[in-house]
């Protein structure tokens, strides 16, 4: 059986991250601008990913030989500039009109649910709906120990995420206990721009359990 894709739009996603190679580093409005022209080329996404801060075992393997490895850890230069995704995210927002936003990599459970799950609404709404998360847990240890997070727990501290950012994002108030979080009738407005909150999508390096858990 064959499958016929002559009227099958491409689908071209621009990944921001790390181009900072493209231009001076600290000119973030650089990044909004290369959105606003992968916008107008028709690109059908730009996605930014996620690092709170480095530790030195960022790079520990050295310098890879192959450029296609620039994300596999140990080999990340611990001095890479890595701007708030989210903020980043929300002045591409605001410049563009129809482009989805991706949150990718976005390391939750460095964060409060709660706070994370204001911050991805407010996202959302702002961009009327284009914003695409993918949640996950890293793998950088030092970045967990300089954040005060477990880095042994972080597959169970996403999984709470998920249940409370689906709860937070319902009519309010929302209520949860957890083994890391717990509250009670707490208000988290506004909500996104549907009520199922923002796309979600799951990924890792291979197909996990917890990645085909989370799936389903």
């Amino acid at each position: 059986m064959s499958l016929n894709l002559d009227n099958v739009p491409p689908r071209m996603v621009s990944v921001l991250t790390e181009n900072w190679t493209l231009t001076d580093p600290r000119d973030l409005p650089a990044l909004v601008r290369m959105a606003q022209e992968a916008e107008d080329a028709g690109f059908d996404m730009v996605m930014v990913s996620d690092h709170v801060v480095m530790g030195p075992s960022a790079g520990s393997s050295g310098r890879m030989e192959n450029p296609r490895d620039y994300a596999m850890p140990g080999n990340q230069d611990p001095a890479t500039p890595w701007p708030s995704s989210l903020i980043l995210l929300a002045a591409i927002a605001a410049a563009t009109t129809r482009i989805r936003i991706g949150a990718v990599a976005l390391i939750a459970p460095l964060r409060h649910p709660l706070a994370l799950a204001k911050d991805l609404a407010t996202l959302d709404l702002l961009s009327g709906g284009r914003l695409v998360v993918q949640p996950t847990v890293s793998w950088h240890e030092d970045e967990f120990a300089a954040l005060g997070v477990d880095f042994r727990s972080r597959g169970k501290i996403l999984d709470e995420h998920l249940q409370i950012w689906q709860r937070a994002w319902q009519p309010s108030p929302a209520s949860f206990t957890g083994e890391f979080f717990a509250f009670h009738d707490v208000y988290v407005d506004p909500k996104p721009s549907s009520a199922a909150g923002p796309t979600l999508w799951f990924g890792g390096q291979g197909v996990s359990s917890p990645i085909v858990r989370r799936l389903a």
